[in-house]
């Protein structure tokens, strides 16, 4: 579609230098923020249940839980830092019902671990992931969210998605499989509200938008 080649050539164009220093700042409050959340939960029963399920299946040992001497593979780090960011509910929320961080910043922090890269990047990436995740969100917004739908899940995927895009250095036609294999993962059920699903979704969007990324790097096809 057009609308996904529009967004997918701003992704690859962009330039940290474009980002105004306002929106660079925000960028590290939100970080620090979202920390805080993460590691707060860090010990909460959803996630020793979490590990005690998946723990076994993690592959190398290549990014942390946060707040616990735990060390998983990225895609399940990911998995497990985007639930405990979200199980108190207090991580940054934007007006229309999206928490633009949970489904980014732990895709982020896991691969950062993997393959280093600088503060730069890293503000670059999650400003990109953010802004997809919220305009396509918006676009959205609010039937998709007043008929069950979990717009952070449900939108988040194409945040993290393109946010590690941009961090492998896709091109215009990857990232545009990228926001493809996103969409077809996209997920989340407000029904889960209250449950230790809701916590789930930001999570699992961060592991399938770094899925995306990684499987449209190596010229996996999408619509």
């Amino acid at each position: 579609m057009d609308e996904t080649r529009t967004l997918a050539r701003y992704l690859v164009d962009s330039r940290f230098e474009d980002i105004p220093q306002p929106i660079r700042h925000e960028a590290c409050r939100a970080l620090l923020n979202w920390l805080g959340c993460a590691i707060g939960a860090s010990r909460h029963e959803t996630i020793e249940s979490m590990l005690a399920a998946l723990g076994p299946f993690s592959g190398a040992p290549q990014a942390s839980v946060l707040g616990r001497s735990e060390r998983l593979d990225i895609l399940h780090a990911a998995l497990v830092n985007g639930v405990s960011s979200h199980v108190l509910d207090f991580d940054d929320t934007h007006a229309h019902a999206i928490h633009p961080s949970a489904p980014v910043l732990p895709a982020l922090l896991a691969y950062a671990e993997w393959r280093p890269v600088s503060g730069a990047e890293l503000v670059h990436a999650f400003v990109l992931g953010v802004e997809a995740e919220e305009r396509i969100g918006l676009s959205v917004y609010p039937e998709h969210y007043d008929i069950g739908w979990h717009i952070t899940g449900t939108a988040g995927v194409f945040g993290a998605a393109a946010a590690i895009g941009k961090l492998l250095g896709l091109n215009e036609q990857q990232m545009c499989w990228a926001l493809g294999i996103a969409a077809t993962q996209s997920s989340g059920l407000r029904d889960m509200f209250g449950s230790m699903c809701k916590s789930f979704h930001p999570g699992r969007a961060a592991q399938n938008g770094m899925t995306a990324a990684l499987l449209a790097a190596q010229n996996f096809t999408s619509s």
